[in-house]
């Protein structure tokens, strides 16, 4: 899983890669699943932003590490951030599914998601709010979804 978006967003990005690399719940032992924030790699980001435009840095990543299969989280709070967009078409272009993470009205992002939850809010806070705790029902459904002899060893279910 592929994760981006900018700065809150980002954050939530990394935020959700590294529940799902490490482990959501404590009580959950399992093995840790493939993820990665696209926005974690300063010297990409700058190196990016200076050489290619920083509208084009997240599409390269994907270029680089999206395979068929593979699933990109494009995270925007207003479904209008150009860098997300265009990481969500090369991802298109590569037979990476696309999930929107979303707010307003889900922007020119949203026709590029093959799934999309979108917040209908134009409140910044209340978006990344919403966007988190979805981030965490997924982690959670995920967990339930791929190790349900664990998560049912440890007592508890999928939310």
């Amino acid at each position: 899983m592929l994760l981006c978006g900018n700065g809150g967003s980002a954050a939530d990005a990394q935020h959700i890669a590294a529940e799902l690399v490490v482990r959501y719940r404590g009580q959950v032992q399992r093995r840790a699943l493939p993820a990665i924030a696209l926005t974690v790699d300063p010297s990409l980001m700058t190196a990016g932003g200076n050489d290619i435009g920083f509208e084009n840095v997240l599409a390269r990543a994907v270029e680089a590490l999206g395979r068929s299969g593979d699933v990109l989280v494009a995270i925007s709070t207003s479904g209008k951030s150009e860098n997300v967009r265009r990481a969500a078409e090369q991802a298109r272009m590569q037979e990476v599914a696309v999930v929107g993470l979303l707010g307003c009205d889900g922007g020119p992002i949203a026709a590029l998601c093959d799934d999309a939850v979108i917040v209908p809010s134009t409140v910044t806070a209340h978006i990344q709010e919403c966007h988190i705790t979805i981030g965490h029902i997924w982690c959670s459904i995920i967990e339930a979804h791929l190790f349900p002899e664990i998560v049912t060893a440890a007592g508890l279910g999928a939310s």
